[in-house]
């Protein structure tokens, strides 16, 4: 009998198959409407690759987003939640980062009570004029999530 090897595992160099337990990761990315969204739209114009494997939703602020939207996610078959909100100081409703932020604190714990790895989640600042950046998060999130094993809320 031959062994077959799986596709993924021939596209990768030599030592690298053991890094990526989870190859098609899904992440969800909290957008706000003002910069984050914007820089999302700024890459996707200015033709910046990251993976096609992320769902953007866009909210009005990054402070609207309820940790229990963010379990939501995660115990529904999310592999990764990232939220993108204004930089500190720029949030169009004042403080709605600020709390954003205070809210990713109890997010982490969460995680732990439904025995979620941390690195599921992620809070970042990205603003309308930070495409490349976008871009950059956005891959570093998956590339992260890929090297995790499927979450175990992950169905079919």
């Amino acid at each position: 009998m031959t062994q077959q090897s799986t596709p993924s595992a021939t596209c990768l160099p030599a030592g690298e198959a053991s890094d990526f337990q989870n190859p098609d990761p899904l992440v969800i990315a909290f957008c706000c409407n003002w910069c984050s969204y914007t820089g999302a739209d700024l890459a996707g114009t200015s033709r910046l690759q990251y993976p096609p494997n992320a769902r953007i939703i866009r909210v009005m602020c990054s402070g609207m987003v309820h940790p229990n939207m963010v379990i939501d996610a995660l115990t529904k078959g999310a592999d990764g939640v990232l939220i993108c909100g204004c930089h500190p100081g720029d949030c169009h409703y004042i403080d709605g980062n600020l709390k954003a932020e205070k809210r990713a604190e109890a997010i982490k714990l969460m995680l732990e009570d439904f025995g979620l790895e941390p690195e599921r989640f992620r809070l970042e600042w990205v603003s309308a004029s930070e495409g490349p950046r976008f871009a950059a998060v956005m891959q570093e999130m998956i590339d992260g999530v890929k090297r995790l094993p499927p979450s175990s809320y992950k169905t079919g």
